[in-house]
């Protein structure tokens, strides 16, 4: 049976309706809007506290570099989105954004390719990553924290090789910095404006798509949903692609704001993404997130940390407290689906 023969169509919109229901309707938007309004709230008392702590803290100059390092942590964080609502979970992104970047760099200064093909080349490598990672979990029925911790060391030992342990400079092609540096708006780099226009692009896959809807609903009950026809295996392979896509989207970002593939970096990347989305209200046990949300996650990451740093506070700690955020925000995690429960 098939998702698009007649048949299936009324089980299909079985899988719908199940998957509407699931997210709780006017109840679910209303926990949701609560859920966000808590996260924005928190984004705002950081802000605060930052700004009465240090007075180089509320400047264009710093909210910029915010916005900036927001842009690679919030990118990979749209993408693992998906994942995780379908309850899964994707730890291979912050070393797959390295391994994107290294072959970029590859493809536009080892190999002389114009720079619109190394985008692409960095991109479909990203995408790549996530076709074997949806394969494992979804034919093979590989576990999704095993079959991406497999991809996060496959990516890593990759990108050292392939680089020869050395960084790949773009000074050849002065046009690659533009790509995250550049402004085509004035004032506001172009990895923001990157950012943005991917997580409109999520934010409509996510809301107004089937595929959106085949998102929550495996999320929400895979198994329902497989039995109502949806063919949950090819849908599970295509949006870990879509993650991974997004991953090589912001490993072309990370290169083009460094002006370098840095094979050495990456590790530690995931945590920051996954701790965005669960801050940002989409649950770990998967049927729930948001796009809005998880922008509203990184912004809460990029600002604790750079608050930490305007603070001179040691680069260990600033680990510390980024695990603490973690731990905090995935027992709030437990505590709503306890009640939800």
């Amino acid at each position: 049976m098939t998702d698009n023969s007649p048949g299936t169509t009324s089980l299909i919109n079985t899988a719908i309706a199940e998957e509407k229901a699931s997210r709780g309707g006017f109840s679910g938007f209303l926990k949701r809007s609560v859920q966000q309004s808590l996260a924005f709230g928190t984004l705002i008392v950081l802000v605060a506290f930052f700004a009465i702590a240090s007075p180089n803290f509320f400047n264009w100059a710093n909210i910029s570099g915010i916005l900036l390092a927001t842009a690679v942590v919030g990118i990979l964080a749209l993408g693992t989105t998906f994942v995780i609502i379908t309850g899964g979970i994707d730890l291979s992104i912050g070393t797959g954004m390295t391994l994107c970047s290294v072959m970029t760099g590859v493809f536009i200064t080892n190999m002389g390719l114009p720079i619109w093909i190394g985008v692409i080349g960095g991109i479909l490598t990203g995408a790549l990553m996530g076709l074997v990672n949806g394969t494992g979990v979804a034919i093979l029925g590989l576990p999704p924290f095993i079959a991406t911790l497999a991809m996060m060391m496959i990516a890593q030992g990759l990108a050292l090789v392939i680089s020869g342990v050395a960084p790949i400079y773009f000074s050849g092609t002065p046009g690659f910095r533009k790509i995250a540096l550049g402004e085509v708006i004035p004032s506001l780099p172009n990895a923001v404006l990157i950012m943005l226009v991917v997580a409109l692009v999520a934010y409509l896959i996510l809301s107004k798509t089937i595929m959106g809807r085949f998102t929550f609903a495996i999320g929400s009950n895979e198994e329902a949903t497989r039995l109502s026809g949806i063919n949950t295996r090819r849908w599970k392979i295509l949006i870990y692609v879509l993650a991974g896509a997004v991953t090589g989207i912001a490993g072309v970002v990370m290169a083009s704001r460094l002006d370098s593939a840095q094979p050495q970096l990456g590790m530690g990347y995931e945590l920051q993404a996954i701790a965005a989305v669960i801050i940002g209200g989409t649950s770990l046990l998967g049927g729930r997130g948001s796009i809005i949300g998880t922008l509203i996650g990184a912004l809460i990451m990029a600002v604790l940390l750079n608050g930490l740093r305007i603070l001179s506070v040691q680069t260990e700690w600033q680990t510390v407290a980024t695990g603490v955020v973690i731990l905090i925000a995935v027992f709030v995690d437990s505590l709503r689906n306890k009640r939800t429960g």
